[in-house]
């Protein structure tokens, strides 16, 4: 076992067309929605930790991206298509967008819009109703910088856009940080459809979520086209672009698994290669794998994201070895396909993920679940005091030890509590229930109180919202 601290930073890793140059065009439009946009129909909401970020008047159902990246100059130039809901009649509506990116134009259904750009929020004066839908498009370019993150954490300190040394980029945005890179109703309520076409230069490639559609060469660039096309949170969505190398895999129940690593270091590509393995042990334990196609995307970081069907992982050790993928993976049951409706109850995704690491972590090295859980519980007092209870947690907090181990813990003592057999039937049950839906506080804490037959309102209660640490049964 390590140390506290050790192991607390390393579970802290766990987080969570071209360019306008001469001679050269600028992006292709974005791609407009081709499936059924009510699948990206939310019930959005004001984030109740994080209210200035994202804004519940807008749903969005569709995002069409079309990004195309200078390297030398570090400029994004790009094209957006926003098919959204309004939520509320009103006179105007906002995204969040940062200040380093300056729109060129705003259209709304065709037509153009003004529109206020101050600080992080894009305020477009156009009247809007309830429940109608708009096309929104901007065209924008700038030098996108990443924004400060909420968190007293050593891996990371800002999220969002981040450039690398030889000029590629790649994003993790959790809570939030989306906006640094385009217009978007950042808060995880609100999932939407992606469509992202990105053109690289000086021969590195675009990396995306969801299904490569297209990969081909254009004046010397490579543009590809990816299509996620199972609602996603803004927070759930990666791009990177970089010298990488893609090799394919499979599942044992058949999933396509993709690896894009620098196309430098092979010893990466052998770290990821226990992931098929790991997807089988998740599948025995949470049902089949909920998405049609799975990735793995290696960037110069230090933490890791569950990015949904393109895992995005920092290339060190720890954030390439078999826990960490196991944790990553979970999350695309716990988090990608039912995710917090807000921020309060990270706990939910963080702490089943936590905890199916830690079984898997048992049963590999052939250790005992106990001893394992029993060293976590010492974290706790400590943990409460620091940053507050998983639920109830200090803002400046974000992603802290105690939205990881002590719901980790509280899973075990339910597992205890109503026996093997019926605990991970509603693990499994619990995800399938919520398909590319949200949940709160309060719907989660029902439902495994109705389905398991006895009120658990206050053992929850004590674990995830109580000052103290509870008695262990």
């Amino acid at each position: 076992m390590k140390d506290g601290a050790a192991a607390l930073a390393a579970l802290a890793l766990l987080l969570t067309g071209c360019t306008s140059d001469a001679g050269r065009t600028s992006p292709q439009p974005a791609a407009s929605p081709t499936g059924d946009v009510a699948d990206g129909f939310s019930r959005t909401v004001e984030d109740s930790v994080y209210p200035e970020v994202g804004d519940p008047g807008v749903d969005a159902l569709h995002y069409g991206l079309a990004l195309a990246w200078d390297p030398r100059t570090s400029t994004l130039d790009a094209t957006e298509r926003l098919h959204f809901r309004s939520t509320a009649s009103a006179d105007d509506f906002r995204l969040d967008f940062a200040a380093p990116l300056d729109p060129s134009s705003v259209t709304v259904d065709g037509e153009k819009a003004t529109y206020d750009h101050d600080g992080k929020d894009l305020v477009v004066d156009r009247p809007v109703e309830a429940n109608a839908e708009y096309t929104l498009v901007i065209r924008y370019s700038g030098k996108p910088e990443p924004v400060p993150a909420p968190v007293q954490r050593s891996d990371f300190s800002s999220t969002g856009w981040t450039v690398t040394r030889d000029g590629g980029a790649w994003t993790m945005q959790e809570p939030y940080g989306a906006y640094s890179w385009y217009a978007v109703n950042d808060q995880p309520s609100d999932k939407a459809l992606y469509d992202v076409t990105i053109s690289a230069s000086a021969g590195m490639v675009g990396v995306s979520n969801g299904a490569l559609l297209s990969r081909r060469e254009q004046d010397g660039d490579t543009v590809t086209h990816w299509r996620l096309d199972e609602p996603a949170s803004s927070y759930l969505v990666t791009v990177a672009i970089g010298h990488f190398t893609m090799t394919e895999d499979r599942s044992p129940s058949g999933v396509p698994i993709t690896y894009w690593t620098p196309a430098d270091r092979p010893d990466l590509l052998q770290r990821l290669r226990r992931a098929p393995a790991a997807m089988a042990w998740l599948e025995d334990r949470l049902g089949p794998f909920p998405f049609d196609q799975l990735g793995f995307l290696v960037v110069d970081s230090r933490s890791g994201m569950e990015t949904q069907t393109m895992i995005t992982l920092g290339d060190t050790r720890y954030a390439t070895s078999p826990e960490v993928l196991v944790h990553e993976m979970a999350h695309h049951w716990y988090g990608d396909e039912v995710t917090p409706l807000d921020w309060r109850d990270v706990w939910m995704n963080e702490g089943m993920a936590t905890y199916l690491q830690g079984v898997w972590q048992s049963e590999d090295e052939g250790t005992p679940l106990e001893d394992r859980m029993d060293y976590w519980a010492t974290l706790d007092t400590q943990l409460r005091q620091d940053a507050g209870p998983p639920a109830n947690y200090r803002t400046d907090s974000f992603g802290a030890g105690n939205v990881y181990y002590i719901p980790a813990v509280m899973w075990d003592e339910l597992r205890k509590k109503l026996g093997d057999d019926e605990f991970w039937k509603l693990v499994r049950a619990w995800p399938a229930s919520h398909e590319d839906g949200n949940a709160d506080y309060q719907e989660i804490t029902s439902w495994w109180s109705e389905k398991s037959g006895q009120d658990l309102r206050n053992f929850f209660n004590a674990w995830l919202l109580g000052p103290e640490t509870p008695q262990r049964g």
